[in-house]
């Protein structure tokens, strides 16, 4: 199976799953949109540099809490980049890549109802990945801008050696992701929860299996409050897509998963749902 062919599938299937008919059910009783872009008021980002978000949240009340940020463990990091490689070399030698593994997330959700259903909880499949640490940010997006058109084997063997580099380029504290489709004419359900309560869960389908608690934070281009940062990590999550999926017209929403904890869902004795960031306290 050629590359060209492999990846006419993937997005093929991407639309069949995520895109239904577009009209005034796909809307909630809340418009978080302001012309183009939106302004996600359930996030407060102004302790993120003391390792704490604090999130309007949904549980037996709506309200403010703290979450410390956590860094993804060892185990989760080795399963993580050891998959990723394989991937890609499956897919340089033309094999046909698992859809289990680190890219394609599990993301439950829980908010707001939207007019096509009377539920207010939701699970969709999304692409995900790392961003790297903030100071290397801004080096990696010139070493793709610089890269991106060249052969995709050597594109290939460029990301096999940042994965290489995982601990040296990588940030542990979170995952991104695109969302792909929402726009105020269109909104998935994920976007609507997230915006509304930001508390998500992020289940890996593998073994080892593992679930992520996190909080996510959704970032529009256009919003004239962004920092660098956010703005650097819009960029790159676009980039990298593009890099390996082919060029898009359009920039995407990012969604920054912040990690608050970790558990190890395999199934084996020290799995089963056991917390393991952060430790438990004996």
């Amino acid at each position: 199976m050629s590359n060209k062919l492999f990846l006419r599938i993937i997005t093929g299937l991407i639309l069949i799953f995520a895109v239904g008919g577009a009209n005034e059910l796909e809307h909630a009783k809340i418009n978080f949109w302001k012309g183009n872009t939106f302004f996600q008021q359930t996030i407060d980002m102004s302790k993120y540099d003391q390792g704490i978000i604090k999130a309007k949240t949904y549980g037996k009340e709506y309200k403010w809490e703290e979450y410390k940020i956590k860094k993804l463990p060892d185990e989760f990091m080795k399963w993580n980049f050891n998959r990723r490689t394989e991937n890609l070399s499956n897919i340089k030698e033309k094999v046909f890549p698992s859809l289990a593994g680190p890219h394609n997330a599990i993301v439950a959700t829980q908010g707001i109802r939207r007019f096509d259903t009377q539920f207010v909880i939701n699970n969709a499949v999304k692409g995900m990945g790392f961003v790297p640490k903030k100071d290397k940010l801004r080096e990696i997006i010139k070493l793709l801008q610089s890269t991106i058109n060249n052969d995709k084997k050597e594109k290939f063997d460029i990301l096999a050696d940042l994965y290489s580099k995982a601990d040296e380029v990588f940030d542990r504290t979170k995952q991104i992701s695109l969302e792909l489709y929402s726009t105020p004419e269109f909104e998935t359900h994920s976007f609507l929860n997230q915006m509304f309560n930001p508390k998500v869960a992020i289940v890996f389908l593998d073994i080892p299996c593992f679930e992520l608690k996190a909080i996510a934070q959704l970032l529009h281009h256009e919003n004239p409050e962004l920092t660098q940062y956010e703005k650097d990590m819009i960029e790159y999550v676009n980039l990298i897509h593009s890099y390996f999926h082919g060029k898009f017209s359009k920039k995407f929403i990012a969604t920054v998963y912040h990690v608050i904890e970790v558990y190890n869902n395999s199934p084996e004795k020290k799995g089963r749902g056991i917390r393991i960031v952060p430790e438990k306290q004996h």
